[in-house]
């Protein structure tokens, strides 16, 4: 007799680690381990009821032999009823019958007074008790109350797993939520309104129609030189936008070759290149329901415009080496330092992808054409650099009227660069005029080979090969996929020369 039960509690045991293990939600499971009991025990009159962490009270988490929530609000109190009793002594309680324990409510209107119960506590990390697991037995079964109570206490012991597990998940899920909000605020904060830096009256312009276009999912097309604050553009727009909580995705165009800019932007499958171990998803992919950053636009081959115009007009494309039409919901912000209308003219940009591209232009003038805004730039930058370097520096005021008479050819980024490079060299926490005189003399020598340099003819093989390709980085702003398009090579064979000559690349 006893061997049979036995086996039968081993098949029971076998079943609710199975139902344990399934991908369900939490509810589900048990419900089904309840389920179990009844078919291969004729356990019936099942009830799970876990603690709720704050208050301490017993929640109803899973029923067996009533409508499903139709018992999702009865709580019961800590210490209160039987329930209340196995959670707080942390001890099983067996009865033949029922009724004969004047702690049963009978609140759930489900168990048989007349019948026996067995109720066990669900205990997590030791003596944690976590929930409540109580069935009733036929009273046939009186006489091996004591091993169907047994038995009871481990599939409790396998509910507890999964319990520990569930906490345990939902407080990573938690902390990761927490995180991702902390993350949000900060970026809101770095990349608000409040932060852009400027009282001229064109950027005042310029933020106003930044606020209007956060709004919209238009795209966006940044236009000015190097060093003018694009790519912070970009960012202001898409985290003042409804896509915040969409991922901001950036790429340089300019920086790749047609066949690796394809495989970034639109991905590729399995094998579809030497080296293509593993399906990877492109850009466009990585930034669905978000926003992508096109900076450098200019600088894409006409070949290649052909099949960035489609993805930018229908929101369609294929990974490389594959057939599958995928379709993505994505914001387009570019970007370019070029002058696009005379690229058109020029057939170097197809001007069907300038007018796709050219909906809502944001034009950033040179630091040059607005001086008034330097003396508040450089006290941001001076706030940012004294964080960065861990103290507080200031700036004399014959110093800031020193930057305000430097053209800065380099715009914004030379200006930060070369605060960065006074603030290294002042002793006493202040810049003044002596070691902002050192960089600006640098800034200038740097910068007077650069209309000479864009006087040389790139194609003529006669002229040094050293001197061309200087001639043709100072042409790019020192971006050196951008050159080696101009002299005919790859990034990795203009890379090589410049480490054999010893060319000093300049950071712009």
């Amino acid at each position: 007799m006893l061997a049979k039960i036995y086996c039968s509690q081993l098949e029971a045991l076998y079943q609710v680690s199975r139902v344990l293990s399934r991908s369900l939600n939490f509810h589900e499971t048990l419900q089904r381990v309840l389920q179990v009991l009844q078919s291969t025990q004729k356990m019936s009159r099942g009830v799970v009821t876990l603690k709720d962490t704050s208050s301490g009270a017993l929640l109803v988490g899973a029923v067996l032999g009533q409508d499903e929530g139709e018992n999702d609000q009865v709580v019961y109190k800590p210490g209160e009823g039987i329930f209340g009793a196995i959670a707080e002594e942390g001890k099983t309680i067996v009865l033949s019958k029922l009724a004969d324990d004047n702690r049963f409510l009978n609140r759930l209107s489900l168990y048989d007074p007349e019948l026996p119960f067995i109720g066990v506590p669900i205990r997590i990390y030791d003596e944690i008790v976590a929930g409540v697991l109580a069935v009733q037995v036929s009273k046939e079964d009186i006489s091996i109350l004591d091993e169907h109570a047994h038995f009871v206490e481990m599939i409790a012991n396998l509910i507890a797993q999964s319990v520990r597990l569930a906490i345990e998940v939902e407080k990573e899920r938690e902390d990761l939520r927490n995180e991702r909000d902390n993350l949000r605020r900060t970026v809101s904060r770095s990349y608000g309104f409040d932060n852009m830096v400027g009282c001229s009256e064109i950027m005042r312009r310029v933020f106003e129609l930044i606020r209007q276009v956060a709004k919209w999912n238009t795209t966006v097309l940044v236009r000015g030189e190097s060093g003018t604050g694009k790519e912070l553009i970009a960012n202001a727009v898409h985290y003042n936008s409804p896509r915040v909580n969409g991922a901001m995705v950036k790429i340089n165009c300019a920086a790749l070759p047609d066949d690796l800019l394809e495989s970034e932007l639109f991905g590729h499958e399995k094998g579809a290149f030497t080296g293509a171990i593993n399906q990877r998803k492109g850009r466009f992919e990585q930034a669905n329901g978000g926003t992508i950053f096109l900076d450098e636009i200019g600088d894409v081959t006409p070949a290649f415009q052909v099949k960035l115009l489609r993805v930018l007009q229908e929101g369609e494309f294929e990974r490389v080496g594959g057939n599958e039409t995928l379709k993505v919901d994505v914001r387009v912000i570019a970007a370019t330092n070029r002058n696009l209308e005379e690229l058109v003219e020029t057939g170097e940009f197809r001007e069907d992808l300038y007018y796709r591209l050219n909906v809502i232009p944001i034009c950033l003038p040179p630091l040059r054409d607005r001086r008034e805004d330097i003396p508040v730039l450089v006290d941001y930058l001076i706030d940012k650099i004294g964080k960065q370097q861990g103290r507080e520096i200031r700036i004399s005021q014959d110093a800031v009227r020193m930057l305000m008479q430097h053209d800065w050819p380099g715009n914004v980024r030379e200006l930060e660069n070369c605060l960065e490079r006074s603030a290294i060299m002042c002793t006493d926490n202040i810049i003044g005029e002596p070691s902002l005189s050192v960089n600006l003399l640098q800034s200038e020598m740097f910068s007077r080979p650069v209309k000479a340099a864009t006087a040389v003819d790139l194609q003529d093989e006669t002229i040094d090969e050293r001197e061309r390709i200087v001639a043709a980085l100072e042409q790019c702003g020192w971006v050196q996929a951008k050159a080696a398009r101009l002299l005919g090579m790859t990034p990795r064979q203009i890379a090589y020369r410049i480490q054999v000559m010893d060319i000093k690349v300049r950071q712009l």
